[in-house]
């Protein structure tokens, strides 16, 4: 049993102490400043090491791993603690708000063999990583073409977002460090780092907050061409990405847990069912993955330097948004910075 420390338990912090409980390979300990969240989580899942602080938690026993489900601008100071002491961490997305924070995590990884990865829970959907091995090994011949779109009803899903990191940029907040960067982590796992990109955004419906709730960007990733429109308001709760290749198109829908294919024009799409029980499945294929990773049997689903370059994408855009949507080259941004 890998003894596994949450820190945070918000919505995702309490899912992850679910699911890795569920596993059965992992006994749980959750770290919570707030002390009738920490009890009502402790009590919820029969938890018994809670403490309100990570100092708490690594002085008072051993731990396999750290789960970091603290708001984003606090993720790469957690991370530092972590790597010193030698335990293998997994951050919650986005990696950070800031590239230079986050570059000083990725010095310091550099000199350690200590596990390091970023929960984007794309990879360890079925029906992605199905689609996405069907491209890789070249079924359908070269991707030209990633076309993402996605939306829900971000109020019902999340009640209590206005009273939560979602509200700033600073915190992780708006719909491009939230939830576009999913789509954009699963694409460049599938087609390469974005390159150049556009970015332009809205704030329509979420009223109580400072940031965007709709996004639209236009890229490309080397040769392929890409689009991604996300909003946060809209009442069918649908996601699909979508890759065009030379000799066919594959499309993944999570609202539906499946990919389709189709390479003939008077064919029609060849459905891959992928189901999924619950929600909860797919984040404990996310545990598991991890766990795996514990026992020195897998890499990381997400590696801290495939989050950096998905952080690069989340950056540049919202730069790109206040600076009159202009072109950005990636790789010269980063190096400005």
């Amino acid at each position: 049993m890998h003894q596994v420390l949450i820190v945070g338990t918000g919505s995702i912090g309490e899912r992850h102490a679910r699911c890795f409980q569920n596993t059965g390979r992992a006994a749980v300990g959750i770290v919570e400043v707030r002390q009738e969240l920490r009890e009502t989580v402790a009590e919820q899942y029969s938890i018994q090491h809670v403490y309100t602080s990570l100092d708490e938690a690594l002085a008072d026993r051993q731990w396999s791993s750290v789960v970091i489900c603290t708001p984003a601008s606090s993720h790469i100071a957690l991370a530092h603690q972590c790597l010193k002491q030698g335990i293998a961490t997994l951050i919650e997305k986005p990696l950070a708000v800031s590239l230079r924070d986050a570059q000083s995590l990725l010095q310091a990884a550099a000199s350690s063999d200590v596990s390091i990865g970023v929960a984007y829970v794309y990879r360890a959907h079925p029906a992605m990583a199905a689609m996405r091995q069907a491209i890789v090994e070249g079924r359908f011949g070269r991707p030209l073409q990633v076309i993402s779109v996605s939306g829900q009803h971000f109020p019902t899903y999340r009640p209590a977002y206005a009273s939560t990191y979602f509200t700033k940029h600073a915190t992780g907040g708006g719909t491009i460090q939230d939830a576009l960067t999913h789509l954009v982590n699963a694409a460049q796992w599938i087609v390469g780092p974005m390159t150049h990109l556009t970015a332009d955004v809205s704030q329509y419906r979420l009223k109580d907050t400072q940031v965007e709730d709709t996004a639209h960007i236009m890229a490309r990733h080397g040769d392929v061409m890409a689009v991604y429109a996300q909003n946060q308001h809209q009442a069918p709760n649908e996601t699909s990405l979508t890759i065009v290749c030379e000799r066919g198109t594959a499309r993944m829908e999570v609202h539906r847990s499946q990919w389709m294919w189709q390479t003939d024009p008077q064919d029609q799409w060849h459905v891959e069912p992928c189901p999924l029980n619950s929600r909860d499945d797919w984040f404990e294929r996310q545990s598991r993955a991890w766990l795996d990773v514990l026992d020195k049997k897998a890499p990381p689903l997400c590696s801290l330097h495939e989050a950096y370059q998905t952080l690069v994408v989340n950056e540049a855009a919202l730069v790109s948004s206040r600076e009159d949507r202009r072109w950005i080259d990636l790789q010269a941004y980063e190096k400005s910075l």
